[in-house]
């Protein structure tokens, strides 16, 4: 019997089912996290690949978590926060996400400035207002179904980095080894490459834009909550989880395809010490030829036009939920002034820090200090979120999810402690 060719229906579906997981998957791969994982595989090869295997299923996990959060109360985390627990709690949270979301902001733009400058010859902190003032315009005039199909679509980018593994001379024997046994040494610099990949790969920002995204998905299709319509729960959990799976599957083989370029490349050379993602694009030059430098070049300016507004929307989001203030990119300028105003400041403030004389790899490096801090008291409570019934109802999270949930959370704290105390 022949195969019937699916249906306009099931083509809808299947493409409808890739939303808040795949964008939030792909921003986790921004300029500053390709600088991170760039260092990893110049300075130590492809012998800690098996970390990026490690770190994906409580990436899965925690980001699963938080979706479900967003869809099941119809409220981001911080909406959640400010019901359920204490003010001061909350307050910190928010204030440590903006420190943490406008310091990323200015580095990712800075890259993205600076390898324009590379591509086409021109200045810099110009290159740097344009993304900045085109990233606020189209978040706050782009209405929320076109902006959010851009969203998915900038994900293409992400294929720029499995293309310059497919050009470099990879030695797959070595990689196939760094990836399936694990190979560590105490010391402070495997330690700080560790602590540098997962405080990179599980990061606030996260957790608040993917929740967020899934209440603006069922304002979009006028559904209520999952709490107040329990029978619609089966289809949405199984969409948000493999929406979860793909997108974060997606950035975990965008980072490895990173480390493996950077080390089949600039690792086999004895270039092991890269500062940033532009640096990394210029130096794979002369080593893996123009083709594969245009290629990195054009990855880190996708994935920045991707990540800027992730960055700048999940700060939007936690300010108003704190404040109580109408939030959504679904809402139009006049309706949801001080969110958009709060994505304008954010993502201005990310182009001011370009203009003053500020080193970017110690912004980079205080950036991860804040979000070291941030995420495993802030991973707690969202987990206390998921697994309550007086807020979740009948649809807090199963135990086996939990597991999960609470072994990522284990595992940020262990960062946390290595970063502080290594």
């Amino acid at each position: 019997m022949s195969e019937t060719a699916p249906s306009e229906e099931e083509k809808r579906s299947l493409v409808e089912v890739l939303g808040p997981g795949l964008i939030t998957g792909a921003a986790d791969d921004d300029p500053s996290g390709i600088g991170t994982y760039s260092q990893v595989g110049a300075q130590f090869g492809y012998s800690l690949a098996w970390s990026m295997i490690l770190a994906l299923p409580l990436l899965v996990s925690i980001q699963a978590i938080c979706a479900r959060i967003g869809a099941t109360t119809g409220r981001g985390i911080a909406h959640n926060l400010r019901r359920h627990y204490h003010p001061a709690l909350l307050r910190t949270m928010v204030a440590l996400l903006l420190v943490a979301n406008v310091i990323n902001l200015g580095a990712d733009l800075g890259a993205m400035g600076a390898v324009l400058a590379l591509l086409i010859p021109g200045p810099e902190h110009l290159f740097v207002l344009l993304f900045g003032v085109a990233s606020v315009l189209a978040e706050v005039f782009v209405s929320y179904e076109r902006y959010a199909r851009i969203l998915k679509w900038t994900t293409l980018s992400l294929f720029s980095y499995i293309a310059v593994v497919l050009v470099a001379d990879v030695d797959w024997s070595a990689a196939l080894r760094g990836l399936t046994v694990p190979s560590f040494v105490l010391d402070r610099d495997h330690t700080m490459a560790l602590v540098a990949i997962f405080g990179t790969t599980i990061s606030p920002y996260l957790f608040f834009w993917q929740a967020g995204q899934e209440v603006e998905e069922r304002h979009r299709r006028h559904a209520k909550p999952l709490c107040i319509t329990p029978r619609e729960a089966g289809p949405e959990l199984r969409r948000i989880r493999n929406d979860t799976l793909t997108g974060m599957g997606f950035s975990n083989v965008t980072a490895l395809s990173i480390v493996m370029a950077t080390a089949a490349t600039l690792h086999a050379s004895g270039l092991t010490e890269i500062q940033s993602a532009q640096q990394a694009a210029t130096a794979l030059r002369p080593i893996a030829g123009d083709f594969a430098f245009a290629l990195f070049a054009l990855g880190i300016i996708g994935t920045g036009l991707l990540a800027v507004p992730v960055l700048a929307g999940s700060a939007a989001y936690a300010v108003s939920e704190t404040f109580r203030w109408t939030e959504g990119l679904d809402r139009r300028p006049r309706e949801a002034k001080a969110f958009y105003a709060a994505i304008a400041l954010a993502t201005l403030g990310g182009v001011a820090l370009n203009f003053v004389d500020l080193d970017p790899m110690r912004a980079l490096y205080w950036a991860a200090v804040v979000n070291g801090l941030l995420a495993p008291p802030l991973m707690v409570v969202t987990m206390m979120i998921a697994r309550n019934p007086r807020i979740m109802g009948r649809l807090a999270i199963s135990r086996r999810l939990a597991v999960g949930g609470w072994l990522s959370t284990a595992a940020m704290w262990a960062v946390a402690l290595l970063f502080l105390f290594g």
